[in-house]
């Protein structure tokens, strides 16, 4: 299994109407072969002295039975038109790529 931690930074004003286009898009990438999980968070202020928040990241955690499938998952139609639709919103993008240790 692959664990994914994708954070994408969104420019100041724009994370409502993303994440009404990533809400859209959602339901496709859970009917995709191999994908176990796919969930969008934002952070939850804790007052946890370790936790940075950021209001304008969305965190979305993944899982996917193989690498295979991440990479099917990251070059399906579906996702190559969400990017586009959510690229003058997005400020930039950090993935971690996981495996059980």
């Amino acid at each position: 299994m692959i664990n994914v931690i994708a954070s994408i930074y969104i420019k100041e004003g724009r994370l409502s109407e993303f994440l009404d286009i990533l809400k859209s898009n959602i339901q496709q990438v859970i009917d995709e072969v191999g994908c176990i999980e796919y969930v969008p968070t934002i952070d939850v202020p804790s007052g946890l002295t370790a936790q940075t928040c950021n209001e304008n990241v969305v965190t979305i955690i993944e899982k996917w039975h193989s690498l295979a499938d991440l990479t099917n998952h990251l070059s399906s139609s579906h996702m190559l038109a969400y990017r586009e639709k959510v690229k003058d919103h997005v400020e930039n993008v950090s993935l971690k790529i996981l495996r059980e240790a």
